[in-house]
């Protein structure tokens, strides 16, 4: 779900209320609600399993200007690189370890976005196909060590590589080796914000409970049913995890505005250069700038996208919680979160369910989601119970959200109520395949876990 600028972004900042009216200035009337999906995806070669460096005849340069040229899509170029392509509202870009990002245009029902997904993965399988490149529906890449993942080449990613392993000890694999899928849904108020926040960032553990798709990393099981969760749980404090505040009867835009200013910046870019901002916050650049530059809405623009909380607020909500999962999954990750925010009966349905919540159980939630996906429990419940209540609660939200316009978009949640009838997430079910018989390898691995 992507936003605009304009010449106002670049003037420099006066006050801490002209952040608050950002937030404020993504607001809309339910009448223009609209979901935008993003979707990660790792590549190896279907040959020798190899990661896909950025160089080269069959690397992910040649890649985007194969995209590019065949479907008529804008390159954008960093030192001479193509590193992103845009189209009509929707964004391919690249992860730090070559992971391909599609982030969707906002569409307005779940037939569009999951039509979007659709039409992008077959283009992306066509223009790989005579590269020998196949890509794979997991939250995390299941043979190699970070040691051993190629680096794309954009500034961003370089400074980040050298700051975050400061913060966090897996913060690298973070970055080179997870792929996750998330979605983006609109406001129409502070209030109504709030209420969203609250609700999604309550609830989110048991999504990704449901959605575990991480169970096999470096050539085996790795003992979780996600390990990206676990992953970014050692990420940076600073930056990621669960926001207490959004749990306060006074929190609001002024609120995520305040804990954003206080986060070390990872840069401030100038003429496309990245500068290394040496731990600054955004607080301080607003006070007394960066090496002669004034901080500007632009500027606050890109720090919120180095946000990564478990929901993360920018002009939009965006749920961030999910792994990368199955093609028949995907689709219904979007659904799941519009059923559950977009009907307001729903919204406090879900916010009730988790309601006797503090940190602790959430922490306790998230652990058993990355441990034992949906096989575990959390405050005395199994995570499956949980899990059925909220997409329960998901599909009646949709049923209430159904109109002639939109038709009836219950049916998307059919693949994740399969997963509730096999009482098991995507990576337990992988593991599963594996361990009936490990001795076939990653070539095995290959072929059920592609697109």
């Amino acid at each position: 779900m992507s936003t605009s600028q304009d010449p106002a972004q670049s003037r420099p900042l006066d006050s801490v209320d002209e952040l608050v009216d950002y937030f404020r200035s993504g607001e809309k009337p339910p009448s223009e609600w609209k979901v935008g999906t993003e979707h990660e995806k790792i590549g190896v070669y279907e040959d020798t399993g190899e990661r896909v460096p950025y160089e080269g005849e069959r690397g992910i340069g040649v890649l985007l200007e194969r995209i590019a040229s065949s479907d008529g899509w804008e390159r954008i170029r960093e030192d001479g690189n193509t590193v992103a392509l845009v189209k009509q509202g929707a964004s391919i870009t690249l992860e730090p370890g070559g992971q391909l990002e599609l982030s969707g245009a906002p569409l307005r029902t779940s037939r569009e976005t999951c039509s979007e997904f659709t039409r992008h993965v077959e283009l992306v399988k066509r223009e790989s196909r005579d590269l020998g490149i196949v890509w794979l529906a997991l939250g995390i890449d299941p043979i190699h060590r970070i040691d051993a993942i190629p680096k794309m080449p954009k500034g961003r990613y370089e400074i980040m590589a050298s700051y975050l392993p400061q913060r966090g000890a897996r913060a690298l694999h973070m970055m080179f080796a997870t792929a996750t899928v998330q979605a983006n849904f609109d406001y129409e108020n502070e209030a109504d914000m709030a209420r969203k926040m609250r609700a999604a960032m309550g609830c989110t553990p048991i999504t990704s409970a449901l959605f575990a798709n991480a169970a096999i990393s470096e050539g085996g099981p790795n003992g979780r049913a996600s390990l990206r969760v676990a992953i970014w749980r050692e990420v940076d404090p600073d930056r990621c995890g669960f926001l207490d505040f959004v749990f306060r009867d006074d929190f609001g835009y002024r609120t995520y505005a305040e804990w954003a200013l206080d986060v070390p910046m990872f840069f401030v870019v100038r003429d496309g250069t990245y500068r290394f901002a040496r731990g600054t916050t955004f607080r301080q650049f607003m006070q007394s700038g960066f090496e002669g530059e004034a901080a500007t809405l632009a500027d606050w623009d890109l720090h919120l996208t180095t946000l990564f909380p478990e929901i993360r607020l920018k002009r939009f909500i965006e749920v961030r919680g999910t792994d990368c999962v199955p093609p028949e999954l995907i689709c219904g990750v979007p659904a799941l979160w519009k059923g559950l925010l977009y009907d307001s009966a729903a919204c406090a349905e879900v916010t009730e369910l988790v309601s006797s919540w503090g940190r602790e159980e959430r922490e306790a939630c998230l652990e058993s989601a990355s441990l034992h996906g949906l096989a575990g429990d959390v405050a005395g419940r199994p995570m499956l119970a949980w899990a059925t209540d909220l997409v329960s609660i998901a599909r009646q939200g949709l049923g209430r959200l159904a109109t002639t316009e939109e038709g009836d978009e219950r049916s998307f949640l059919e693949p994740v109520e399969a997963l509730l009838a096999a009482g098991r997430s995507p990576g337990e079910l992988l593991l599963q395949r594996w361990q009936a018989d490990p001795a076939s390898g990653m070539q095995r691995l290959l072929k059920f876990a592609r697109y």
